[in-house]
């Protein structure tokens, strides 16, 4: 069989690179339930006319279609889902009656999407989401609650500085209709359109397709250029002189997003008001979020969502919801294929039992299995070599300590290759410090969480 050819969109992680992954993942989820969101899965796959039905294109979907099929027509009417709302909307309708409502989900899950793949975009990837929806009402309270618990979740990884850029649909299509644009969703999408086109070329856009006037595009741009990481922004709205009771009220949604969310701002995460974020879907009916990562803006977002008053409906209740995504593979892939981000093992392995000899596998396995059976993760030498070349074979995947089995003559000893420390120790009772139980997260960024596990409880460590 011939070398096999990455294929291109598809990554795959190495061993000490899913461990990062595992910990990011872990870590977020040890949040979310936190604040009492519960896990849910929903399957690969949901009906091609159910995908679409969000205006998605149908290149962006990759369709199933059995092998044996006749014709090239024959599908099943089924695709891999490209995200993770077209599914939620539909578990939500399809379980209604067993779920209790206000229903708080998270869902941690890979995606599949039939787009040109580059750095940041892939056509298999995983991403996190929480949403809240209820049936029939959604209070305002739920916006600001799901932007808080991802700033508090995204603050937790070891990553570079995120800001979360927030914005409202009500206050910017109040802001189009007070100056009087004759199609305020148009002026949505054009502007939506300001971190790919140049300001002029907006301008254009505004004029030709949205029909505004010099005066109502000159007030368009003026609105998108306000930025504040405070509720200085109410302020300068208004400083625009423009009046319509949807503005007023948009202004005090975003308003309270920001303050909301300001107990969870620090040198590694801000939430910064912009009002250039329109998110161009019209499913989105008032608070709209997009997530940035200092120093690769060139992804552009990593991660986003927002309000939608109709997330899901069966024709007599209708659900509303909102939620925010994060890209975990837009995130972590780039991160790790730049070396900023790693493991400082390729195992889990914090020990490594030696072999003194092939006939001793046996005493070795045992010793091995008496450190597993107290949670530390233990392998046995692969071969019994000199004892240099097992210290060297544990140097190589990171393993810190080796352990030399008792014989007729000696104790059992531990070695800490790194410092060469190497002690008597008691199988049932010695234990690594807790930093070295398992693999850390080694990151350029200052994250407290990069050497922890997440799974670990403080009473657990020593």
């Amino acid at each position: 069989m011939a070398r096999p050819t990455p294929l291109s969109g598809f990554p795959e992680l190495l061993p000490q690179e899913r461990y990062v992954e595992q910990h990011v993942v872990a870590t977020l989820a040890r949040v979310f339930e936190l604040h009492g969101f519960a896990n849910i899965e929903t399957r690969a796959v949901e009906p091609v006319e159910q995908l679409l039905s969000k205006g998605e294109t149908s290149k962006e979907v990759y369709v199933l279609r059995r092998l044996q099929a006749e014709g090239a027509a024959e599908d099943a009417g089924l695709g891999l889902h490209f995200d993770l709302t077209v599914p939620f909307a539909r578990y939500v309708l399809e379980h209604a009656g067993k779920l209790e409502f206000p229903f708080r989900r998270y869902q941690i899950q890979k995606a599949w999407r039939g787009e040109r793949p580059q750095e940041g975009r892939y056509r298999e990837f995983n991403q996190a989401d929480i949403d809240v929806v209820a049936r029939d009402e959604l209070p305002f309270h739920a916006d600001v609650e799901v932007a808080r618990v991802m700033a508090e979740a995204l603050s937790a990884l070891p990553l570079p500085a995120l800001t979360l850029r927030v914005n409202n649909r009500k206050l910017i299509e109040g802001f189009y209709r007070g100056i009087g644009a004759p199609d305020p969703a148009a002026v949505i999408t054009i502007i939506d359109k300001l971190d790919k086109l140049p300001a002029a070329e907006v301008a254009a856009q505004l004029q030709a397709d949205a029909g505004l006037s010099d005066v109502q595009t000159k007030q368009c741009l003026a609105l998108a250029e306000i930025s504040a990481d405070d509720t200085s922004f109410v302020e300068r709205v208004r400083a625009l002189g423009v009046e319509h009771e949807l503005l007023e009220t948009g202004l005090a949604e975003l308003a309270a997003v920001v303050e909301g969310c300001a107990a969870g701002v620090g040198d590694r995460f801000t939430v910064t008001a912009s009002l250039s974020l329109a998110r161009g879907l019209d499913y989105y009916t008032g608070t709209v979020f997009e997530i940035y990562m200092d120093g690769y803006e060139h992804l552009k977002s990593v991660g986003g969502g927002g309000r939608y008053d109709a997330l899901a409906s069966d024709g007599k209740t209708t659900y509303p919801g909102v939620g925010i995504s994060f890209g975990v593979s837009r995130t972590l892939v780039p991160l790790l294929a730049r070396g900023e981000l790693g493991a400082d093992r390729v195992v889990p392995s914090a020990v490594l039992v030696a072999l003194p000899a092939e006939e001793s596998r046996a005493d070795s396995d045992a010793v091995a299995q008496r450190l597993r059976a107290r949670g530390i993760p233990t392998e046995v030498a692969a071969a019994a070599q000199k004892y240099g070349k097992q210290i060297r074979y544990a140097e190589r995947r990171g393993i810190p300590y080796v352990w030399f089995p008792a014989t007729e003559d000696s104790r059992h000893e531990v070695k800490d290759i790194r410092s060469g420390e190497q002690v008597e120790a008691d199988p049932d009772g010695w234990r690594p410090p807790a930093a070295d139980l398992r693999p850390r997260v080694v990151s350029g960024f200052d994250a407290t969480s990069s050497t922890a596990d997440p799974t670990d409880a403080p009473d657990q460590e020593e």
